[in-house]
């Protein structure tokens, strides 16, 4: 056990001083860990990669650190599953099945999180065709609150696997979690600018017609930057970007340049606009096909705040029209771009996605911004109107009351909770707040 100083989350949104940070060896330490916790009546919240925004790993009772219960675990490769350490980034898992043939079936743009923070949190990629990373679990092993470590699968616990796949932490402690993996393949990537209006009027559209479908607006301006990724078999020929190519857009331009225009902007809002519409015309036109890790992820090394909420997806053109508007209405000037997803229903009980065919809508703002409460308690408010949930590792507003009338199964999670960790060993202001 280690003394610390501080915790902080990458957005730099939340701060944490837990009383002590242990990275355990094992799942048998952190049986003991919980059961003195839960003796003693204190807390223990493991922690990721820190990439959520909310304060969903905040603690003052002891943080688990799961580094060290990473890697590849097992692998069926007749049955395309593979059991990972829970505290694995996702970044490395490609690597790690990529010998075998096999590919998660699909990410986020984002892979520094580890495996446990993502799928606990909704975490999810685009592809009307395809659900979110918690969809792919079909086990996991996992510590309760009463120190109890139990297999969740098809086979054992059936009944918790829906609750337990999107469990915000508030469950127990992910030891191990099995996916399951498809065969390697490819992405055909295709880039381009088109413009907004068009590109909302056939959203639907444009989400069925193709594996994977996105685009950024960045506000002020009337184009999209669409991407539209198309999966190829394993074998397929590659054209990726040439590394000079792929070093002025993904770093110069879409990580040095932007930063270096947040920064002007967050002290000259004013000319936010131009810098916008120039930042359109100059980024977001190309093409490439790679394996499908390198062109679902992209480095993200600017940091900001982030809002996104999950709609039905036919409501996703109003309310993307609805922001516009209120940021032209309200004169904001808003640097960050607006990026728009989608995703397949699933069943999973806290999933954004349960039981509805759902897009995503997802605002940012620079770290260093001053006052963003104001844009984002306004985004919240149209999210609303349109039946939105919000993502459990971004931020929102809401509280269990309002959170209940969102989920079907939000009660019988609760009482999953109840009895998995009945002295709310893994609780916190925010869990306090979600879901009493």
């Amino acid at each position: 056990m280690s003394a610390t100083t501080g915790w902080r989350t990458w957005g730099r949104t939340e701060r944490a001083t837990p009383s002590a940070i242990i990275a355990p060896a094992d799942a048998a330490a952190i049986v003991d860990i919980v059961g003195r916790a839960a003796f003693r009546g204190g807390t223990v919240k493991p922690v990721g990669a820190g990439h959520s925004f909310t304060p969903i790993a905040v603690t003052t009772g002891i943080q688990l650190d799961l580094c060290r219960l990473s890697g590849l675990f097992a692998v069926d490769v007749d049955q395309r599953r593979v059991t990972l350490g829970a505290g694995t980034r996702l970044a490395d898992v490609p690597a790690l099945i990529g010998p075998y043939g096999l590919a998660m079936t699909n990410l986020g743009d984002i892979d520094r999180q580890t495996v446990a923070g993502a799928i606990s949190t909704g975490t999810h990629g685009t592809g009307s065709r395809f659900g979110g990373l918690a969809t792919q679990v079909v086990a996991m092993e996992m510590i309760t609150g009463t120190g109890e470590m139990i297999t969740i699968s098809e086979a054992d616990h059936p009944e918790l696997l829906d609750a337990a796949r999107v469990g915000l932490g508030a469950l127990g402690v992910l030891t191990a979690v099995t996916l399951q993996c498809v065969p390697a393949f490819v992405l055909a990537a295709q880039e381009r600018p088109e413009p907004l209006d068009e590109v909302l009027d056939t959203f639907a559209g444009r989400c069925d017609g193709a594996d994977h479908f996105e685009f950024y607006w960045f506000p002020h301006t009337t184009t999209a930057l669409t991407k539209i990724n198309t999966r190829l078999p394993a074998g397929s020929e590659l054209a990726p970007l040439p590394p000079a190519r792929r070093f002025i857009d993904d770093t110069l331009v879409a990580n040095e340049l932007l930063r270096l225009l947040c920064a002007v902007q967050a002290r000259l809002p004013a000319i936010t606009p131009s810098i916008n519409r120039t930042a359109g015309r100059v980024t977001g036109n190309r093409s490439f096909t790679d394996l499908s890790h390198r062109v679902f992820t992209t480095s993200r090394r600017v940091r900001f705040r982030e809002m996104e909420y999950a709609l039905p997806r036919s409501a996703v053109p109003d309310a993307l029209r609805a922001v516009a508007r209120l940021i032209t209405d309200r004169g904001m000037r808003i640097s960050f771009p607006i990026e728009v997803r989608s995703a397949a229903a699933d069943p999973i009980w806290l999933s954004t996605a349960h039981g509805r065919e759902t897009g995503y809508i997802a605002v940012h703002r620079y770290w260093r911004d001053a006052d963003t409460a104001p844009y984002f308690d306004a985004v919240e408010r149209i999210m609303l109107e349109h039946d939105g949930r919000p993502h459990w590792g971004k931020l929102h507003g809401l509280t269990a009351r309002r959170l209940a009338a969102c989920y079907p199964r939000f009660d019988d999670f609760r009482t999953v909770r109840e009895d998995l960790d009945p002295q709310r060993v893994f609780g916190n202001d925010y869990l306090d707040r979600v879901l009493d």
